[in-house]
This record gives C-alpha cells, sequence and structure tokens, in this order.
C-alpha cells in the first residue's frame, strides 16, 4: 500500500447562504484546494464526493457529484457518490484514500457538501428523521415524548420550571439530551462542565472567519441561553448550514513530482458502523475503531497534538473525548472544565469552534474536519490565531445517523505531518 498525502485543501464558510446553491459552493471549495495543492482541475483522475440530503431536500438523487462537478468544467473521470448521514465526505475519504493507496490513480479530489437552509425551515426534518430506522420511527418519537415529560415533572418537582418548547429542534437533540442525562446520572457530570465544553468552542470560533459562530460565550452565558432539551441549551448545540469543503490527496510521489509545498500523511483513515450491544463487548464501537487506528497510525492518543470532534451537541464531544481515550470514561466533564481541551492546554479539541459553532452542514462535515486538521499540521498561517504551537499529529472523528442504541456510522482519521 503507497502513502497517501493531502497537499491542498478548500472550505466555504458555512452559515445561511440563502443566494447560493451547492454548485457555486462546491466550485469554491474546490477552486481554493486545487490552488493550494498548485495542480489543475485536468489533472484530477477520480473524484469522491459526501452528500447526506439533497434527495431529500431538492430532489437531487443518484448523480449528485456529477451535477456539481460538471458545473465547474470536471468531468470524464471516475465520479463516486457517497451517502452516510453525518459522516457522508469521511466516507467518501475513506473511498478515494484507498484508491490511491492501491495505485489505482495518483491524485483524487474528496468533496464534502449540503445545502440545508430554505424559506420553509421544516423542509429539513425529514433529512434527521430519514438518518434513523424510519420503521419503528413512530415507536422512536414516542419513546421521546415519554421521556421529555418524566423530565418535565421531575424538574417541576425541585421547583424548576422547563422552557422547551416542542417541535424546535431536530430529533437527534433528543438523542443527545437523554445520552447527557444518563451521563449525568451515571458519573455525576454536571450541567456546567456541559456549558463548559460549550463556551471553549466559542472561544475558538471567535478566531474562526469561516464558522457559521463567531461570539464567544461565558459558561454563565451558556447556561442561560434557550433551552433544546435538558440539559441542553442552544449554546450547546450545532446550528444546520450551508458549505462545502474539499481535499486534494495524492501519492507521496505524486507530491514530491509536483514539488508540493504542504504535503501531510493520511497515517489512518478507518470507517465502522455501529452495533448492538452486547456483554461480549464491553467497549463501544468509537473505542475500538479508535483503537485500531491508532494502531494502524503507529500512535497512541497521548501522541495527538490536536483534534476535531463530532459534537453535534456539547455532550457529544464529551463523549468522544472518554471513548477515544483523551480522559478515562466518565471524567469527560472534569477533564474539559480544567481546560485540558482548550487551545494552550493539554490537547486542544475543535478549534474551529466545532459543529457547535462552525455549523453543520452534515455532508461537508467530515471533510471539513480533516480540512481544519490538515492545516494545522500543515502550518501557512491558515488557521490564524488558532493555531496548535508544534502540531504534527492530528485526529478527526465523525459519526452518523442512528441504528438502536447506536451511531449508523463512524469514522476516525490520523494525519501525520
Amino acid at each position: 500500500m503507497r502513502t497517501v498525502k493531502i497537499i491542498g485543501a478548500g472550505i466555504t464558510k458555512f452559515g445561511r447562504q440563502m443566494d447560493r446553491n451547492l454548485k457555486s459552493l462546491v466550485a469554491e471549495a474546490v477552486n481554493d484546494a486545487l490552488q493550494e495543492a498548485g495542480i489543475t482541475k485536468d489533472q484530477l483522475e477520480g473524484a469522491w464526493v459526501g452528500n447526506a440530503s439533497q434527495g431529500v431536500l431538492q430532489g437531487q438523487e443518484s448523480i449528485r457529484g456529477q451535477v456539481v462537478l460538471r458545473a465547474m468544467g470536471i468531468g470524464g473521470i471516475p465520479v463516486v457518490n457517497n451517502e452516510n448521514a453525518c459522516a457522508s465526505s469521511a466516507t467518501a475519504l475513506y473511498g478515494a484514500r484507498a484508491m490511491v493507496a492501491l495505485g489505482e490513480m495518483d491524485v483524487a479530489l474528496v468533496v464534502g457538501m449540503e445545502k440545508m437552509y430554505f424559506d420553509d425551515r421544516k423542509k429539513v426534518f425529514p433529512a434527521f428523521t430519514g438518518c434513523m430506522d424510519v420503521e419503528i420511527l413512530a415507536q422512536i418519537t414516542k419513546a421521546f415524548a415519554e421521556q421529555e415529560e418524566k423530565v418535565r415533572k421531575e424538574r417541576e418537582s425541585k421547583g424548576e420550571a422547563a422552557k422547551t418548547k416542542s417541535g424546535e429542534r431536530t430529533i437527534f437533540m433528543d438523542v443527545y439530551a437523554i445520552t447527557a442525562r444518563d451521563h449525568m446520572k451515571k458519573y455525576g457530570t454536571t450541567q456546567r462542565q456541559l456549558a463548559a465544553i460549550a463556551s471553549k468552542n466559542h472561544y475558538h470560533s471567535s478566531m474562526n472567519p469561516l464558522a457559521q459562530y463567531q461570539q464567544t460565550f461565558t459558561i454563565e452565558e451558556v447556561l442561560a441561553s434557550p433551552e433544546v432539551a435538558y440539559p441542553l441549551t442552544r449554546a450547546m448545540c450545532s446550528p444546520i448550514g450551508d458549505g462545502a469543503a474539499a481535499l486534494v490527496i495524492c501519492s507521496d510521489e505524486f507530491a514530491k513530482k509536483i514539488g508540493a509545498k504542504h504535503a501531510v500523511e493520511i497515517a489512518a483513515c478507518m470507517l465502522a458502523s455501529g452495533e448492538d450491544p452486547s456483554k461480549e463487548k464491553t467497549e463501544s464501537t468509537l473505542a475500538r475503531l479508535a483503537k485500531k487506528a491508532y494502531e494502524r497510525a503507529g500512535i497512541g492518543p497521548e501522541d495527538l497534538n490536536v483534534a476535531e470532534v463530532h459534537d453535534a451537541t456539547s455532550v457529544g464531544e464529551l463523549k468522544v473525548t472518554e471513548e477515544i481515550g483523551f480522559c478515562p470514561i466518565g471524567q469527560g466533564g472534569p477533564w474539559a472544565e480544567a481546560g485540558h481541551s482548550t487551545l494552550g492546554g493539554r490537547l486542544p479539541v475543535n478549534v474551529s469552534g466545532g459543529l457547535e459553532c462552525q455549523g453543520h452542514p452534515i455532508g461537508a462535515t467530515g471533510v471539513r474536519q480533516v480540512a481544519e486538521i490538515y492545516w494545522q499540521l500543515a502550518g501557512g498561517g491558515r488557521v490564524g490565531k488558532r493555531q496548535v504551537q508544534n502540531a504534527k499529529v492530528g485526529l478527526a472523528q465523525n459519526a452518523g445517523g442512528s441504528v438502536g442504541a447506536s451511531e449508523g456510522a463512524l469514522s476516525i482519521t490520523i494525519l501525520k505531518k
């Protein structure tokens, strides 16, 4: 297997972009990546495109990648479309890297894209419910409603007034809220610790001009933010968005041939799907996937300098940091509250602002995370004030969908300078 490197990346600003379509967003990201790589579109030998929901949102099915790339004059090469919930573009990278590593091509393009803002906001909800088992969706929704009612009564008995308004959140916020409450009950995690994670990410995003949210929030301001689903407030949750991200990857030989200035190795690129819990498997699927990725890359979590993880909510970040070995299980709250994941801390996490602040155009997020790690390691000043000093090894973790009690798709990518 050949060594595969990233030589260029591009990310559009994420957010509400009503005047733009996917074609213009993708063209911006791809052109930026090509320019940084120092190649032209005619040199590309294949393209992998990740997109989760344009079929539901706009009716564009089957050839989403061909449509957006042809509009900018890229055709004639294999274009592979990848749909895998929030891990769609991470899955695209998985496939592209394998083909380059096998020697089937020397240079390939990887794209993540999503357009989620429309005049009718309710249009987006099927994009999320479709990331669950739709045959039992009514059963899931009923169970969530019963859980919410139980929590409401418990809080009222303590003199706490629940502020959540029904219908103002996606179904995955219920999933994360239940996860948070379970973690609080089992390990003593506090709402303030969840707020500390969100506050940290808002601080990071204030240095990221591509982020959807760029304002700082104190812990108290996060706690005072409107409630989404207890214990989660709005400032702890990622917004939807419009955006695209792109990577140019190639063989080590190709990078040397063209004299690539900022080549970073893809040391591991792992993909898995969730599993039903069992007595035999005491570790989560993500924990086992992380161990495989560390082994493939020849490192341990202690060797990482920077990480981007899937924080659709702050409890998502908390759980991931535990499961992939940044801190012991049950200690994610205190670990974050102590500042270990803040820029300048032991292991900065989500220095982009994460999904909570960068935004979450779901098909674009996987590549966006890897692009952030690439820029952190490659140098060149692309990340400005949020640069992690002497960053040489970084990790991106992505997840998407839900089947039963576990994620639908999981990915971990490790880069080495």
